[in-house]
């Protein structure tokens, strides 16, 4: 029986891919994780793990796709969000088969959405990994602040409902101002946002540093008074083998953030 991707397609594998290409920065860092040297090309975005050296093709919303089928791939990586449909469609009519994998909105989403990835399509046994993010991950902090967390400035953009990263943040004890917001990426307004603040809805801001890159002087400035945290936006938003490091170093950032 042929295995299944996030999106309920059957994927034509045989034997175990042997040549995989990922368009996927986050799918990256797991795959060259877990099998070193499977992968024979990634975007220009896939900067972990750091070891990786592989062509090239292009970003991960306008791939090269003359480069990606140029690489011979026996399965390309894919993600309903980050990648577009046409993309997808041009490399399975060339006879390539796409694995795409959806958004999770929850940390075990996430972790299970690549356990699949890695056992299913690659063929791959469950790496140690992949058991360690479970068990750090697995019993969610008490609650201690509630946040608003943008993702992009120009406009501003923030997390609202069901998302990865705003799961990662509950489960280490900070809750999302926007949870309840019918967006998953919401647009307010600068006054809007900083009247959260004002009213005693919010108490913490986290800024992290892609895909819009905050720093002291870019962010924290917008919203005087407020505490805030300045934190690694792939240890928020990455589900891979990141999730293991990510734990310690966001628990460390919030609670700084936190003290009296």
């Amino acid at each position: 029986m042929n295995p299944v991707d996030d999106l309920g397609v059957g994927l034509p594998i045989g034997a175990r891919p042997a040549r995989v290409v990922s368009l996927v920065p986050s799918l990256t860092e797991a795959v060259e994780t877990s099998a070193p040297g499977l992968l024979v090309g990634a975007t220009d975005y896939c900067t972990h793990p750091g070891s990786l050296r592989v062509p090239r093709v292009g970003g991960s919303k306008y791939p090269k796709l003359e480069a990606v089928l140029g690489l011979a791939p026996d399965l390309v990586i894919a993600n309903a969000e980050e990648n577009r449909p046409q993309d997808v469609s041009r490399l399975r009519a060339e006879g390539i088969p796409v694995w795409v994998t959806v958004p999770p909105g929850s940390v075990p989403a996430g972790i299970e959405s690549v356990r699949r990835m890695l056992v299913d399509a690659l063929r791959l046994p469950e790496p140690d990994w992949v058991h360690e993010a479970e068990r750090v991950w697995c019993d969610p902090a008490p609650p201690r602040a509630r946040a608003v967390i943008p993702v992009w400035r120009k406009p501003w953009v923030v997390l609202g409902r069901d998302t990865f990263a705003g799961d990662v943040l509950n489960r280490l004890g900070v809750a999302n101002a926007y949870a309840g917001h019918a967006d998953r990426y919401p647009r307010p307004k600068i006054d809007e946002l900083r009247g959260r603040f004002d009213a005693g809805h919010a108490d913490l801001l986290v800024l992290p540093d892609e895909p819009y890159e905050f720093t002291e002087d870019d962010g924290p400035d917008w919203f005087p008074g407020t505490r805030y945290a300045l934190v690694c936006g792939r240890y928020l938003t990455w589900y891979g083998p990141s999730l293991v490091p990510a734990h310690r170093e966001l628990s460390a950032a919030l609670t700084r953030a936190l003290l009296p």
